[in-house]
């Protein structure tokens, strides 16, 4: 599950709210060791995915650092160099 979950930090563009709302999403749905909560943990579900969210983008915003922003296409692919580099026979 926690495979969807990637680095948000320091992209141009910056990260959208989609993009940690899914971060959120991966992560609770990681704790909970569900992907689809009960009717009974619904509501708790969804307020930890907000409360996950929120703080998410907060980290974002606070952190600092001198490295240029990387590109979103230039990171993908390295993403699949690398898998199909695993999954080569």
């Amino acid at each position: 599950m926690c495979r969807n979950i990637h680095t948000l930090h320091n992209f141009e563009p910056a990260a959208t709210s989609d993009e940690v709302h899914a971060a959120a999403l991966q992560y609770v749905r990681k704790i909970a060791g569900t992907t689809k909560p009960s009717k009974a943990n619904q509501a708790a579900f969804d307020e930890a995915v907000h409360e996950v969210a929120h703080i998410t983008q907060h980290l974002l915003d606070a952190l600092v650092t001198a490295a240029p922003p990387k590109n979103r296409e230039v990171e993908a692919e390295k993403a699949k160099a690398r898998a199909a580099g695993r999954y080569a026979a």
